[in-house]
């Protein structure tokens, strides 16, 4: 391994951070390889996701690859992620359903506690519809992973889905998620939040997190930039866009006061920057943003730990 990949600043003796920011990382037998040449600038944490399916994807040697390459930085694996339609009953949706699965049982070998993704839905009904559905499928998944001490964290992109139709995903309301948390009262089962899915809705984002800092588990770093004269001349049903995703650092939200309001409800656990997203700092300028974005939530965090005097 080169000296340089593992360059990144030691923890302060006495105080482990209790939020971390780091990035999302693709799962696959790649993975690693290029954990190992982000790492010296200075992320925190990996949330390693799979599009869909885990099928052909050997865990336990990902995951083996993985703790080599972190080993000894203290840098951790926050989350594993399986993004697809656990609801439905497609092929590819019992990929995922099968995906779930095998997330909630290999988290132990990536040292995380966390499986996220799409909450699923039955395909373009109404959002209720899915509800029972959602009990059948992840009732037993939470108490698989419940006996695994993993939690589980349902994203909040709506894949342009509506209440009345779509498909993937039907935690994308907050209406929704009481529904789905009434169905499947259990602790481990909670929210992979971030704020720009919320304001690509017209929702702000912070009186939600107050509302709903108890029940995230993980954080996706996104923003969006709302682009409201837009809104005000031709609304949001026209075929002007009215809101981009972007990385942290580059759109609207304050990340002072999301993470205040994490520390506040005592959150412990990682914002991973979502990236690929942001309509100017993608294509060569991808970790230009991300690493942007690193030091810009550092810095909302409040900078680096400073001990009080004794």
């Amino acid at each position: 391994m080169n000296d340089d990949a593992r360059a990144i600043p030691k923890k302060t003796i006495g105080y482990d951070e209790p939020i971390k920011v780091g990035t999302l990382v693709g799962g696959s037998n790649e993975t690693a390889k290029y954990i190992e040449q982000i790492l010296a600038h200075g992320f925190e944490s990996f949330s390693i996701t799979f599009w869909q399916t885990t099928e052909g994807r050997d865990l336990k040697a990902i995951a083996a690859d993985v703790k080599s390459v972190l080993a000894g930085t203290g840098v951790t694996v926050s989350s594993l992620g399986i993004f697809g339609n656990p609801l439905a009953d497609r092929p590819k949706d019992l990929e995922t359903r099968a995906g779930w699965e095998r997330c909630i049982d290999a988290a132990h070998l990536f040292d995380c506690d966390i499986v996220a993704g799409f909450a699923g839905r039955l395909v373009d009904v109404p959002l209720d519809k899915s509800i029972d559905q959602f009990k059948t499928v992840f009732a037993p998944l939470a108490a698989r992973a419940q006996a695994l001490g993993v939690r589980l964290a349902f994203e909040n992109c709506d894949m342009g889905g509506t209440w009345r139709h779509g498909d993937w995903n039907l935690a994308h309301s907050p209406d929704a998620w009481e529904m789905m948390f009434n169905a499947v009262p259990a602790e481990n089962i909670g929210l992979e939040w971030e704020p720009c899915h919320q304001m690509v809705s017209l929702i702000d984002p912070i009186p939600q997190l107050r509302k709903w800092a108890k029940k995230v588990f993980h954080v996706h770093g996104k923003d969006a930039t709302v682009l409201w004269d837009v809104i005000k001349e031709k609304g949001i049903r026209g075929n002007t866009p009215y809101v981009y995703h972007r990385t942290p650092g580059f759109g609207d939200s304050n990340w002072s006061d999301i993470i205040t309001i994490l520390r506040m409800s005592g959150f412990k656990g990682s914002i991973d920057i979502e990236g690929w997203h942001d309509p100017v700092y993608n294509k060569e300028l991808e970790m230009t943003g991300q690493v942007h974005a690193l030091k810009y939530l550092k810095s909302c965090r409040g900078g680096a730990f400073v001990p009080n005097p004794v």
